[in-house]
């Protein structure tokens, strides 16, 4: 609930100070001004805290027009503007120029020079330093962001500076960049207002932005956070790639759980400083900058929770900009403003695209906008090469500021060098609904001009410039219109990147989270490798393994981190919702691929009937190895929060078997039944149904693997070509067996569920599980409409038959 307080929108004060205003006040002093207002008299009993100032209010705009006659100066610019009879560029050149040999009206200054110095006073100095922000009185409303359309400026010193930066914020007003938006959005310009918030300067070591709801895809709950050094211009504008956090904000409140999702470290080799005169510079980080994180995990999570509470003040998402003071080292918000783009898409529709042919790989960033173009690229060194720039062209530079916005809006893509999620090149391609490669650090130079490329941000939160125009399809999903069955459709995830792209759909947890998918591709190194390096002979895989766990004293700990916080967030992303977590099941040839895995492998003539699954774990030769998997699940469960993660183990032969596995698991803290802990097994040997009733004793539940089980019922390799016909789960021995499971499973008391492709390729096979009494099917989520459909017309007919 917004905070009741009221003023009349025709109050012609010409100042206000910031604790006075609330949110009702956006005629007077714009939505930036109301909402530091709203903020510091409604949540201050929160802890949030928020720089002291004031804010000149739109009558002071006003005010100074009518006194320089500036008012029929602009009508008539803008006229010829519209006219056609200038250009754009000729008519934000006038009114700047006009606004800044402007004077502000002798009672207009002495009231800003009166509010500058109370401000003063509470610092006990005569020129304090504060920093002035535009705040226009159309901004900063849910339905349309200014993202920089208007100038900031810092480190201000004394009365007659500050009356300076108010001139250059009033002709800010009229940019080319400020002027096209306006244009482009409906808003009259005449009908716009400039406030200026002038507030005590935050001498900011570390600065940023978070938003309260994840900015590619929506999902409302984590909050992701950008951090860098020095002043958060360097963010805003993009010249570093920011750290970036992501925290499960519903466990925030709980200081026994330290929810952090994702902590990436950024590239920064420069940070913007106060100079201390009166202005900024761009100077070097420290090394010790650059191999540290930005933020504490204290700091992240006191910054969530600080979202969190101005989230639920204003009852929307918010994108907020805070700063850490260098001397006290307390936290500041510094601006807070409607999330402008996910808040505002349809919740019952789901957009995917999907590339259907192969490319080269030319360009990898953070990937923003979740689809894909095609189109020639454009290389730009700066904005003012526009004339280069033709309608759909690939936009590829350094970096972007506010005045490349009328390129952006032409473009059919955006690739940059610098940057992060919240620089102003994101934030834009969202707003625009255009794909972006943000931070590629490459792009400029493997990129050549007017080459044919396709831009694709569908790979959970990476995206790819690829050579060529490739081929790619979309589909567009009424979630409305889906069916409810009484079969748990849930799904197949592997990549934790991309397990937020899916939380629209109405599934009901995750049958089945690929582990192995985590340790190759973001972990990369073998386990033992990392337990036992001295035993590593190859000197490559050394240097590779020093390498990735640089940032940690101890090496074991890189895999419990990186797996933790992957499975973490598979399990966000279907919270409350069971997450089926299946250990690792690599088989020998597998693990030795991964780094330093060579001299810890075996060769096996026939690895998929070898040393696999469940006969690791209790292995000497693995033991040690397989602790690691079992931190990371302690933690992702026990200090993450996440006890909707359920364990299974994969190739268990024998109970003989399950019991060492189980055994080992209690001694790593682990326990069944401890905390809530189920453990499933998969279901995949003919042995797991013959002994059904046994294995029920010691397992929560049961997941079929199809290949495997049809592989050892057929005796057919899953690899083998010539056989390819014979392969087929739906094959009446193998069905016969799921059938033969799941009875003895539901006599024991024991779910089950699948995992495999059949129940979407092969709609009668959906409806054998239907009336085989299948308690879950797992399905990759492309596949989830399908078998929706398939599964509740099976239902269907089973209820009328």
């Amino acid at each position: 609930m917004l905070h009741d307080t009221t003023h009349a929108q025709t109050d012609t004060t010409i100042v206000r100070q910031l604790d006075t205003l609330s949110a009702d006040d956006v005629p007077l002093v714009g939505g930036k001004n109301a909402s530091l207002g709203e903020m510091i008299s409604a949540l201050k009993e929160t802890g949030i805290r928020v720089p002291d100032g004031f804010a000149t209010t739109a009558d002071a705009y006003w005010r100074f027009l009518e006194a320089n006659d500036l008012s029929e100066t602009i009508q008539a610019e803008l006229g010829a503007w519209a006219a056609g009879e200038q250009s754009l560029s000729e008519t934000g050149t006038t009114l700047r120029t006009e606004i800044r040999h402007g004077t502000f009206p002798d009672d207009v200054a002495e009231a800003i020079h009166e509010a500058y110095r109370t401000l003063g006073s509470k610092y006990n100095t005569d020129a304090v330093d504060v920093a002035v922000r535009s705040s226009a009185t159309a901004e900063d409303l849910p339905e349309a962001s200014f993202a920089g359309q208007q100038e900031s400026y810092l480190d201000v010193r004394g009365a007659n500076a500050v009356l300076s930066a108010c001139k250059r914020c009033f002709a800010s007003l009229f940019t080319d960049r400020a002027l096209d938006y306006r244009d482009q959005q409906g808003f009259d310009h005449l009908e716009v207002a400039l406030s200026i918030g002038i507030q005590k300067m935050v001498r900011a070591d570390k600065s940023g932005v978070l938003f309260t709801i994840d900015t590619e895809t929506g999902f409302p709950d984590t909050t992701v956070i950008n951090a860098a050094y020095g002043l958060g211009e360097s963010v805003v504008k993009g010249l570093v790639n920011p750290d970036q956090y992501t925290v499960y904000t519903p466990f925030v409140d709980d200081e026994t759980l330290t929810p952090i999702l994702e902590k990436t470290k950024g590239d920064q080799d420069r940070k913007i400083v106060s100079t201390g005169e009166g202005g900024t510079a761009t100077v070097p980080t420290t090394t010790a900058e650059q191999e540290d994180f930005v933020l504490s995990d204290e700091e992240i999570l006191m910054l969530a929770r600080w979202g969190q509470t101005i989230e639920a003040h204003y009852d929307r998402p918010m994108d907020v900009e805070w700063a850490r003071d260098r001397d006290s080292g307390d936290l500041f918000v510094v601006q807070a403003r409607p999330e402008t783009v996910q808040s505002q898409q349809a919740a019952s529709t789901l957009r995917t695209f999907r590339l259907t042919e192969e490319g080269d790989r030319l360009v990898t960033g953070l990937g923003i906008g979740k689809s894909i173009v095609s189109g020639p690229t454009r290389v730009l060194d700066s904005a003012d090469e526009g004339e280069r720039f033709e309608d759909g062209d690939i936009l590829v530079t350094e970096m972007t500021d506010p005045d490349w916005g009328p390129l952006l809006e032409r473009a059919g893509g955006v690739v940059t060098n610098r940057g992060g999620r919240t620089s102003h090149a994101a934030i834009v391609s969202r707003e625009l609904g255009i794909p972006a490669v943000i931070g590629s650090e490459t792009a400029t130079e493997v990129l050549r001009d007017d080459q044919p490329v396709t831009l694709s941000c569908t790979d959970g939160d990476e995206g790819h410039v690829y050579d060529g125009r490739l081929d790619f399809e979309t589909d567009e999903i009424d979630l409305e219109a889906l069916p409810d069955t009484d079969t748990r459709i849930m799904l197949n995830l592997a990549s934790p990147a991309a397990a937020l792209d899916w939380w629209k759909l109405p599934v009901e947890g995750v049958g089945l989270a690929r582990m192995e998918y985590i340790i190759n591709n973001i972990i990369e190194v073998h386990p033992m490798a990392l337990v036992a390096f001295d035993e590593v002979d190859d000197k490559g895989a050394q240097r590779r393994i020093e390498e990735l766990t640089r940032d940690y004293d101890d090496r074991a700990e890189y895999f419990v981190d990186h797996l933790s916080r992957g499975i973490a967030t598979i399990a966000a992303a279907q919270h409350p919702h069971p997450v089926i977590v299946r250990l690792s099941d690599f088989k020998t040839n597998e693990y030795a691929d991964l780094i330093g895995g060579r001299g810890f492998e075996p060769h096996e003539a026939n690895p998929m009937l070898g040393w696999r699954g469940a006969s690791r774990y209790y292995s000497d030769a693995y033991r040690e190895g397989f602790a690691l998997e079992c931190r990371a699940l302690k933690r992702v469960r026990d200090e993450m929060g996440f006890t909707n993660v359920v364990a299974m183990v994969p190739f268990c032969r024998t109970p003989e078997e399950a019991d060492r596995v189980l055994d080992v698991m209690a001694k790593h803290g682990l326990k069944r039944g401890k905390n809530d802990l189920e453990v499933y097994v998969m279901a995949e040997t003919p042995s797991n149904i013959a002994l059904a009733d046994k294995f029920a004793e010691q397992f929560d539940g049961f997941s079929i693997g199809t290949n495997d089980l049809t592989q050892l019922v057929l005796g057919v390799g899953r690899d083998a070509e010539r056989l390819t016909h014979l392969f087929d789960e739906r094959n009446l021995a193998v069905k016969r067996m799921i059938g033969t499971l799941i009875e003895q499973a539901h006599a024991a008391g024991r779910p089950v569920g699948i995992c495999g492709q059949a129940p979407s390729d092969y709609p009668e096979f959906a409806e054998f599980l239907v009336e085989a009494g299948i308690d879950s099917i797992s399905v990759t989520p492309d596949s989830v409409p399908d078998v929706l459909r398939h599964v509740a017309r099976a239902e269907g007919r089973a209820e009328s038959s």
